[in-house]
């Protein structure tokens, strides 16, 4: 299958999200993450040259089950944690999305929200109220009704333990209520419009379960109840997890597959491995010269689909320490790193270098040009970046290396230790750096330590990866929202790099009350030039939403042809619009 790049018009009245009207959710048929910027379309990648790994122990799909065999998350060893409340790559997948499941799912792909848990929104009282109708006849796997209950107990969960509030829901929210068996009523603290992809995809718990958990903080929930498609953990050990169907699951028919397994694999060598010897179904990683690599090894099952919509991958310099608190700094670094060279060498020219909006095509139809062309900090310019550096007080030292009050301008980079296409950018950028007095050294970590890192601030510079969501609004409100900055230890899901811009707050204020699209589309304009002023995080690459898959068993993957979805497995909740498609061969 041919690489195919969507750019889609996202028509700009979409944003107005049915705001005051009784708005029924899109088609019963089957992202943008809220609880799970942790989960980027994005996997390790395989350097072409690297040695020919084994493959990971138990790694071939066992005989009769129709079992589809997943490589998304890389350990060595998995650790037993379903819980939905936490961020995503602290529980097994598909916990958020697939064991536990949200109200609403966005779509990328159509530019809609999916009815899933809810059937239907309406907002009304001047958009400060938002009222739900909960799906009928939906049971958990344990056979209890789902109820409006259930709902409402979620909400206040992440209430009384703030900590489980990853998108910040409280901020908003003044209060929910379950009104009936199958509605529920969300009155906001202020009109919030964006608001309905934070409540609609947050995963719904059971009161008649949680209501037990003494601490839902650090509860494992090793054995889910839940109202997803695969609820059942059939198999747990280090080295595979298998999970098989909810028998109450709500969709007639569905899942048409037995369960799913999941190998553990260290890395992406060992996942590429396997893709080629067409041990793995499924999977959303980088593979380079994958023409070559995968597909011509069985050019009738291996097909791959990498759309521009998986974000972008940034570098994130902690605000919090110096020098990353001066926006010259942030900006120097930017123009000395050569982004050709990094899509080249470590992309595989899959994609290209991201402009200083740090919007993907997702976004494309908001992308802001004179934001575009104000940007000039992400084009290569050395000269410029040594100009910027010694202006700002940090002449170079015998040595050749920058100090600031005699400290030496030296830092780490943090990045996944098997995610081998942003292992050899870091490699990249630590080169380009030296042409600036800068030395950055690349630090790897495994990705429970890197992502903890991330969340709780703990880091000098990081690779990271941008959320997908309905609007920039969500995009730039993760990244310059003072409102989700915490302080260094706390975990946070979004704002890693703790960088606050007051000046976007009331822009963030302003469109969450818009209904008219022209003063949305002002106030993204707005956004993004504060974006391109401040340099917050430093955009690289417009992340591909990597999908790769055999139908040498299975069927109803997404394709350019049928992009009913996003086909990577990497962003949830969306992913879940291909669980329950999948069918055996």
């Amino acid at each position: 299958m041919k690489r195919a790049i969507p750019r889609r018009a996202f028509i700009l009245s979409a944003l107005v999200l049915s705001a005051g009207a009784a708005a029924g959710c899109s088609k019963e048929k089957a992202e943008a993450t809220t609880v799970a910027p942790d989960a980027p379309d994005h996997a390790a990648a395989t350097a072409a040259a690297a040695p020919t790994p084994e493959p990971a122990a138990g790694a071939k799909p066992p005989k009769g089950a129709a079992m589809v065999t997943i490589a998304r998350e890389q350990q060595a060893t998995w650790v037993r944690n379903f819980n939905p409340l936490l961020p995503e790559g602290s529980s097994r997948f598909p916990t958020v999305a697939g064991i536990y499941e949200p109200l609403l799912i966005y779509n990328t792909m159509r530019h809609e929200y999916t009815p899933w848990l809810a059937t239907k929104h309406a907002w009304s009282e001047g958009n400060k109220k938002l009222t739900v109708t909960i799906r009928s006849g939906v049971k958990w796997s344990d056979g209890h009704p789902f109820t409006a209950r259930d709902v409402s107990f979620t909400f206040a969960l992440l209430r009384k333990h703030p900590a489980l509030d990853l998108a910040g829901i409280w901020k908003f929210l003044g209060g929910v209520t379950a009104e009936s068996e199958n509605v529920v009523e969300f009155t906001l603290k202020r009109p919030y419009v964006p608001g309905l992809s934070y409540i609609g995809h947050q995963p719904i718990v059971p009161e008649h379960i949680w209501k037990n958990v003494a601490d839902p903080v650090t509860f494992p929930n090793e054995s889910p109840v839940a109202t997803g498609p695969f609820t059942e953990v059939r198999t747990f050990q280090n080295q595979v997890y298998e999970l098989g169907k909810n028998p109450n699951y709500w969709q007639e028919g569905k899942p048409a597959i037995d369960g799913l397994r999941f190998p553990a694999y260290p890395g992406n060598d060992q996942v590429n491995m396997a893709l080629v010897n067409g041990e793995i179904d499924w999977a959303g990683a980088f593979v380079p010269d994958i023409e070559r690599v995968f597909v011509a090894k069985d050019p009738a099952h291996h097909h791959y689909w990498f759309p521009l919509v998986g974000g972008t991958a940034m570098l994130y310099p902690n605000s919090t320490k110096k020098p990353f608190d001066d926006v010259r700094v942030r900006k120097a670094i930017s123009m000395a790193i050569d982004r050709a060279q990094i899509v080249r060498l470590a992309a595989d020219n899959y994609t290209h270098g991201a402009d200083a909006t740090g919007l993907d095509d997702s976004h494309e139809q908001f992308r802001n040009m004179k934001a575009v062309e104000a940007g000039d900090w992400v084009r290569l310019d050395v000269q410029r970046a040594n100009q910027i550096l010694d202006q700002a007080g940090y002449p170079r030292a015998a040595d050749g290396i920058r100090t600031r009050n005699g400290e030496p301008l030296r830092f780490e980079i943090n990045v996944v230790s098997g995610w081998s296409d942003w292992v050899r950018a870091v490699q990249i950028i630590t080169q380009n750096l030296q042409s600036v007095g800068i030395e950055a050294s690349m630090r790897t970590y495994d990705f429970s330590a890197f992502h903890e890192a991330l969340q709780k601030g703990t880091f000098e510079m990081s690779m990271g990866w941008t959320t997908v969501e309905p609007t920039p609004y969500n995009f730039y409100r993760d990244l310059m929202s003072a409102e989700l900055v915490k302080p260094v230890g706390e975990m946070s899901a979004r704002n890693w790099h703790r960088f606050g811009a007051r000046e976007a707050d009331a822009l963030f204020r302003a469109f969450e009350g818009a209904t008219d699209p022209a003063e949305q589309r002002r106030t993204l304009d707005a956004l993004q030039m504060i974006f391109v002023e401040t340099a917050p995080v430093i955009p690289l690459f417009k992340n591909p939403s990597w999908g790769e898959y055999s139908t040498k068993r299975f069927t109803g993957f997404p394709t350019p042809e049928n992009p009913y979805a996003k086909l990577t497995p990497n962003n949830p909740p969306e992913y879940l619009l291909v669980l329950v498609e999948l069918r055996p061969r």
